[in-house]
């Protein structure tokens, strides 16, 4: 009878263990089970250079969502990114999205610029203003061959 206790205690005690590492992978992955507490906005570059999803949207230098995807409009030839912004975070229709660089050599991340309008973005919109990133390759070979104005 106190074998069958003890199996009962450490197969509770495994499975409790089990369960904490799942929620942990989970959370260390930055996934959703469950839709989220967030709006989708939509921002096209014409590069995006080095950056990948999962990368941090800021403003002010404060993380307010992540880069949730990056695929080619075939359209135009330009890159549409999808951000996922925190809800309570407004983003105004005349903000200004542009890919940076933490560092000389660091991550790429989306650095929102506050704009002065009163029209907030809603789920799904697209927000107009960007600034592609800067190929710091393309401007070194510029130098180089003395082609910069």
């Amino acid at each position: 009878m106190r074998s069958i206790k003890l199996e009962i205690a450490v197969g509770l005690f495994v499975f409790a263990g089990i369960l904490a590492l799942g929620w942990l992978s989970v959370k260390l992955a930055r996934m959703e089970l469950v839709g989220g507490n967030y709006i989708p906005i939509h921002v096209q570059f014409t590069s995006v250079s080095g950056l990948k999803s999962g990368a941090n949207v800021e403003i002010a230098g404060v993380g307010v969502g992540r880069v949730d995807s990056i695929d080619l409009d075939k359209d135009d030839y330009e890159a549409r990114v999808i951000l996922k912004i925190d809800k309570g975070v407004p983003i105004q229709e005349d903000a200004i999205a542009s890919v940076r660089t933490k560092g000389l050599i660091g991550d790429r991340y989306i650095k929102i610029t506050p704009g002065a309008s009163d029209v907030v973005l809603k789920a799904g919109d697209k927000l107009i203003q960007n600034e592609p990133a800067i190929d710091f390759e393309e401007l070194i070979s510029q130098f180089i061959h003395g082609s910069i104005e």
